[in-house]
């Protein structure tokens, strides 16, 4: 799995004052916990962008102090005005202390539905999941192979043992639909194999001849 490695400086001073005199240094503050400690800190703003300008999950280790945190990203804000990176919250991860994540999902496979015409609508970008530190990974892979035209693949149907996901098990991730060409094939399908019309009584009896009197 990926990691980024940031180098910072331990914060001894706190509050909106220090902190924007970090800012006018080009420095971002940041903040690590979930360990023994709270380690509060500064790095250069480009250190972050890595892992903040980024969908994908990473890993991050923090050295500062003498110490190196291994950790994952929690929370980030932005300045609303600049919409710059203001502050940067780190879970620090511990062998055996379970964690919160939210981790990509990566399709993999041709779906039938897709084959059949077709056309695959992802819903879910990542899961939220509960796991160990040892267990987590860039993404979740989610086989489509499967899935058929009209057809979903709902949060339940994800096989990672590992993982408790924290999503509603029915909310779907994946879906195929029916496209306009196919409904209008379907739909011209039956008009096409219909016998020809027959002739309607009135104009049978309109070419009869008339009766003599």
């Amino acid at each position: 799995m990926k990691s980024i490695t940031i180098e910072g400086q331990l914060r001894t001073e706190t509050g909106k004052k220090a902190t924007r005199q970090l800012r006018s240094q080009g420095l971002v503050p940041g903040v690590i916990y979930g360990g023994t400690e709270e380690v509060s800190f500064s790095a250069p703003l480009l250190a972050f962008k890595p892992i903040v300008y980024t969908s994908a999950f990473q890993l991050a280790e923090i050295k500062v102090g003498g110490k190196t945190y291994k950790c994952i990203l929690k929370d980030l804000q932005l300045d609303k005005v600049t919409d710059q990176l203001a502050h940067c919250d780190f879970l620090e991860l511990v062998a055996d202390k379970a964690v919160i994540a939210t981790i990509p999902v990566k399709f993999t496979g041709t779906s039938q539905g897709v084959k059949d015409g077709g056309r695959l609508i992802t819903k879910v970008k990542a899961l939220k999941v509960k796991s160990l530190p040892q267990h987590l990974k860039e993404n979740i892979e989610v086989d489509i192979t499967n899935l058929e035209l009209n057809g979903n693949i709902r949060v339940e149907d994800v096989n990672e043992p590992d993982y408790e996901i924290l999503n509603s098990p029915r909310i779907p991730i994946a879906s195929v639909v029916m496209t306009r060409q196919l409904k209008q094939e379907e739909a011209a399908a039956p008009a096409a194999g219909k016998a020809p019309a027959a002739k309607a009584p009135a104009a049978a009896a309109a070419k009869a001849p008339a009766a003599k009197k």
